[in-house]
């Protein structure tokens, strides 16, 4: 089957007829998911298990589950954590104290269907990392966030839930809030590829990466990566990625244009598969437009970072959860 170059947000709490159908005809990729969809455990393995079938194939259900401000399921029903970095902060190991996080994360996420989280944020955070973004990376050197983010990875695939590597090449020199203006850095090459491009050189391997909506000066001046052919060329030569590409959410104020338009620019530039979260059908409609069916190329990739998704390792939760929670206190 040839997917859709689409990852898509349904727009509520269950699929709607006309959503069926449009899945239906188009077959994304995957779908991702946001507190609009978010209920109960029943309600969310009910809205997974239909979007797939709408989809007509085992399609990737994501969701952003960092834990934090970024944290879709929440109590009463899944645990609440701590923004990442507060987490690495008071923990006595903190690469250790990340991979039983995140292990226990990906269990919650299995139980209702979901197989994919948009993790890890291995962007480094610094001096003028804007707060929408600070408190979600895992520290401020290369090395810290390299170690942590391989720990978060190996931690989802353990639990049988593909990981996201994001964002790509760096976004934590950005000091302006992507969701609302397009960040700008002025950064040196040397210092980009000795710094924030290091970390995602060392998760190269991984099966699915997401894009920055950032411009880099001394690379391409007039293009964000998301839209630039010559970000994504570093993303696959310099860096060495060679999962599949998506976008970060093609809705987010930082491009310019209509969704259609950055959608083309999007696969133009080399990405694999756009992104798409707010749920408004007129874009959907016109995001599948722009974007058709995958290249062979990013076919290819898709149905490699598929394999990557296994059955969970079996653990036992209990264990887990109280080492957690000895190495927090």
């Amino acid at each position: 089957m040839r997917f859709g170059a689409a990852i898509f947000g349904p727009e509520g709490l269950e699929i709607t007829d006309w959503e069926r159908a449009f899945f239906r005809d188009f077959r994304p990729f995957g779908f991702i998911l946001f507190s609009r969809n978010v209920e109960t455990p029943d309600q969310l393995r009910k809205l997974c298990d239909d979007l797939r079938e709408a989809a007509g194939h085992e399609a990737v259900v994501l969701v952003d589950q960092e834990g934090g401000r970024v944290q879709r399921l929440r109590a009463p029903h899944w645990r609440q954590w701590l923004p990442p970095m507060d987490h690495m902060q008071v923990s006595d190991d903190p690469v250790r104290s990340l991979w039983l996080r995140y292990r226990l994360i990906a269990a919650e996420l299995r139980a209702v269907g979901i197989d994919g989280n948009c993790a890890p944020c291995a962007d480094i955070a610094g001096r003028v990392t804007h707060p929408f973004l600070r408190n979600r990376c895992y520290g401020d050197d290369v090395e810290t966030v390299m170690d942590a983010a391989r720990a978060v990875a190996e931690a989802h695939l353990a639990g049988g839930v593909l990981p996201v590597a994001k964002h790509i090449p760096g976004h934590g020199l950005a000091s302006v809030d992507s969701h609302k203006d397009l960040p700008r850095v002025t950064a040196p090459r040397a210092f980009l590829e000795a710094q924030d491009f290091a970390p995602f050189r060392a998760l190269a391997d991984l099966p699915l990466g997401m894009t920055a909506h950032v411009v880099y000066d001394d690379f391409d001046p007039e293009y964000p990566a998301t839209t630039s052919r010559v970000m994504n060329d570093v993303i696959r030569t310099d860096i060495g990625f060679g999962g599949l590409l998506m976008t970060d959410d093609i809705s987010m104020e930082a491009l310019e244009g209509d969704a259609a338009t950055r959608s083309r620019a999007s696969i133009a530039a080399g990405c694999d598969v756009v992104l798409h979260c707010n749920g408004k059908a007129p874009e959907l409609t016109a995001v599948a437009d722009a974007v058709g069916v995958m290249t062979d190329a990013a076919q290819a990739r898709a149905e490699a970072a598929l394999t990557w998704r296994k059955a969970p390792t079996p653990v036992d939760i209990g264990a887990l959860a109280e080492e957690l929670d000895d190495l927090m206190n």
